[in-house]
């Protein structure tokens, strides 16, 4: 029987350069492109198939809020930036500061960033959960987190960051949150979760911080951060790196308290590195069960009004 690997965000950034990997670790698994556009996703799929094909790849449309991740630039971090040696590193090592989000409220009364990035994923594994750590081999859960997720930036009463400043940050540790909990009520029954942090890439996010033109002038300057800084990734294909990693890894083993990091040396080469998350299970427990109240009243509203 095929392994079923289901890709979100596949038709751009390090989801397609997750997809392009995969079929090159095992020609063989079965991948299925879970996308907003159909178009673009036929366009991957095509392309996926001509490099692989043997591969069965097929397609899932999902709704999601109309904008993705709607970044925007922080001027006052991005001049610091340019002007100081030392903030460049830290800032694209961490991407502290790097993006803030401007947040709105969705249709369903949700905010924006916390409902893309955390609680749809959330409904999703809900409706696979029949199919999830049911059969005679383990099922895997990886989450693409940040390493710009931040304790601080988060609080349990305001769980979607409705009055905060830093709605990313919340989301990418709210991840971390939604994962340990899950590891801790389902690794029994055989599933296992883990989050990833991809690093610093240049993809349509980040194009949409600089122009391009800026970033091709002080592109000498990043791959000389390289040598002080393994975040500086820089391609979805170098960002995949500990995506891949995890998918070769025996699930049952890997660390619920550890967060995977893809890392690239100054000389190009990709490794993985890892730290601690800093968080509890208890806080973790509470927030997985937020969230399942959250969908239970979501589900009620929505039957209602249907």
């Amino acid at each position: 029987m095929r392994k079923v690997v289901l890709v979100t965000g596949a038709s751009s950034g390090v989801g397609r350069a997750l997809c392009q990997r995969l079929l090159e670790e095992d020609d063989g698994l079965h991948l299925c492109l879970a996308c907003r556009n159909r178009g673009r996703a036929e366009a991957v799929r095509a392309a996926l198939l001509a490099a692989r094909p043997s591969a069965q790849v097929s397609e899932a449309r999902l709704c999601v809020p109309e904008r993705r991740d709607h970044a925007q630039p922080a001027p006052e971090h991005r001049s610091g930036a340019l002007q100081s040696l030392f903030k460049v590193i830290h800032v694209f090592s961490t991407a502290e500061g790097l993006l803030t989000q401007d947040d709105r409220v969705t249709a369903h009364g949700l905010q924006e960033v916390f409902a893309t990035n955390v609680f749809g994923h959330f409904v999703l594994i809900r409706e696979l959960d029949p199919l999830l750590g049911r059969g005679d081999s383990p099922s895997q859960l990886i989450w693409t987190s940040s390493r710009s997720a931040r304790k601080a930036n988060f609080s349990l009463e305001d769980f979607q960051h409705s009055r905060g400043q830093e709605p990313y940050s919340s989301s990418k540790y709210a991840l971390d949150l939604l994962s340990v909990a899950l590891n801790r009520n389902f690794n029994q029954r055989g599933l296992f979760s883990s989050v990833v942090c991809p690093g610093t890439m240049l993809t349509n996010l980040t194009y949409g911080i600089l122009p391009r033109f800026v970033w091709t002038l002080i592109m000498p300057i990043i791959w000389l951060l390289r040598f002080f800084a393994n975040a500086f990734t820089l391609t979805p294909y170098n960002g995949a790196e500990a995506l891949v990693w995890l998918f070769r890894q025996k699930p049952e083993s890997l660390n619920p308290l550890t967060k995977y990091l893809s890392a690239t040396t100054g000389f190009g080469s990709n490794y993985v590195t890892t730290e601690k998350m800093d968080l509890d299970d208890d806080t973790a427990e509470k927030f997985y069960r937020s969230l399942l109240e959250l969908e239970r009243h979501l589900r009620a509203t929505l039957l209602s009004t249907d």
